[in-house]
């Protein structure tokens, strides 16, 4: 078996969930998911079938994200797994739907920051172990790192005064 990395393109800093699948009927039930949780949703979708004709399966509602899922997913090239990048929505506001979808399995990590995925390939094929998602912990907040981390919060919208 042979270890190696695999980093995420991602030139604009699009948030993006990467996790694993199952089945073939994912695109749609995916697809379906999102644009009935959050109307004008701006996303692409694509996954790695990993029996039969083993192709990239991919759906979207904008092109240059569907591309992007593309091509990272081929990079990557393991059994099941998908990507979907986001479009001016934050993982946050769509996980507990993909959760609702029967063929998603597990997510590796959902995030804007940089990401390596770290790929093991046997005769049989490739899996992914994990990721390295953003960088290392440089120390604990200060008070004042709690004050703008609250601010923060507010400022976007997930908290109330």
């Amino acid at each position: 078996m042979e270890l190696q990395t695999v980093k995420i393109d991602n030139p604009n800093d699009y948030n993006f969930v990467l996790g694993q699948t199952h089945f073939i009927k994912t695109c749609e039930d995916v697809h379906e998911a999102l644009v009935g949780a959050i109307p004008g949703i701006k996303f692409g979708f694509a996954f790695c079938e990993s029996s039969g004709p083993r192709l990239v399966r991919y759906t979207g509602t904008d092109d240059e994200l569907v591309d992007l899922a593309v091509k990272n997913v081929s990079e990557i090239a393991a059994g099941h797994v998908f990507i979907l990048f986001l479009r001016d929505v934050f993982p946050i506001n769509i996980l507990k739907t993909l959760w609702n979808v029967p063929e998603i399995v597990r997510f590796f990590c959902a995030t804007a920051n940089p990401v390596e995925v770290i790929i093991a390939e046997s005769k049989q094929g490739r899996g992914v172990l994990g990721v390295i998602d953003g960088e290392s912990t440089l120390g604990v907040e200060t008070a004042d790192d709690i004050k703008e981390r609250k601010q923060f919060l507010r400022d976007i919208g997930y908290k109330l005064s």
